[in-house]
């Protein structure tokens, strides 16, 4: 017997125990939750070659962190005017595509989705110390700052990181903060409260957190700081969910995208 299921069904799922949050930017749109699913695409962003991608692979839904025209929110008549804004909208338009925004909901998971889809992509499960709403602390074996970037490259199968402070220092007590929670009022006081030696974020204001550490070098109080970039902390959390969701619905063809980072060192 085959069962079907509708997009409502899958969202209510991935809502979980989690209370309604007000003004989330997590919604259904395009869609009709009473559309039977045939597939279900997630990426860490609906780009037009992950939207593509998907309608090729005959999935009707896509699950995405961020959002689809360039903004935390929903908003768009400022791109009116903009050609690449029109060609992307008539592509969605036209296609059977159903594209729901899952951002506040997968952060609000206990444990956060999109941070354990990072740890678990770094193999690091095991020497989490302390889950913060939006922190991780963790002991991890002694490596270099070197060394650490170059296992976390290796890992997230990344071309590089930017990284501050002295690359030979040995680590031992380490943040990690995802997507823009890298600014200097999260992460600095995460160094002194918890004795970290490494704070491992995704992005955030340059003039904040690593002119923190640059200061604290020139004091003798060594820190250091890994950029990882925005996506490149928050795409395995998408992984993540689709490993969820196709053990949980092994009648849909469910499968995570991976798009191409978006700088290019030159």
């Amino acid at each position: 017997m085959i069962v079907s299921l509708t997009i409502r069904a899958i969202l209510k799922d991935l809502m979980g125990t989690v209370e309604q949050i007000e003004g989330t930017v997590d919604i259904l749109n395009p869609g009709e939750p009473e559309t039977e699913v045939t597939g279900i695409i997630t990426a860490f962003s609906a780009t037009q070659n992950i939207v593509e991608q998907a309608i090729a692979l005959g999935a009707n839904l896509l699950i995405t962190h961020e959002g689809v025209f360039y903004s935390h929110h929903a908003a768009s008549e400022w791109l009116e005017g903009d050609p690449v804004y029109h060609a992307k909208k008539s592509l969605i338009e036209h296609s059977p595509i159903a594209i729901f925004r899952y951002h506040d909901y997968w952060h609000r998971q206990e444990p956060d989705g999109i941070m354990m889809g990072l740890l678990r992509e770094l193999d690091w499960s095991d020497y989490v110390e302390e889950q913060q709403a939006a922190a991780t602390i963790l002991t991890i074996p002694a490596m270099t700052v070197m060394e650490a970037a170059q296992y976390i490259k290796s890992k997230l199968g990344i071309s590089y990181v930017r990284a501050a402070g002295d690359l030979s220092l040995s680590c031992i007590r380490v943040g990690i903060l995802i997507g823009y929670r890298g600014g200097g009022m999260m992460a600095i006081p995460l160094f002194n409260d918890h004795n970290l030696d490494l704070i491992i974020a995704g992005e955030g204001p340059e003039w904040e957190t690593p002119e923190y550490v640059r200061d604290a070098g020139h004091q003798g109080r060594s820190k250091a700081l890994i950029m990882l970039g925005h996506a490149e902390s928050e795409a395995p959390g998408m992984k993540y969910l689709a490993e969820i969701l196709a053990d949980k619905y092994p009648m849909l063809p469910t499968r995570f995208i991976a798009e191409q980072p978006i700088y290019q060192m030159v």
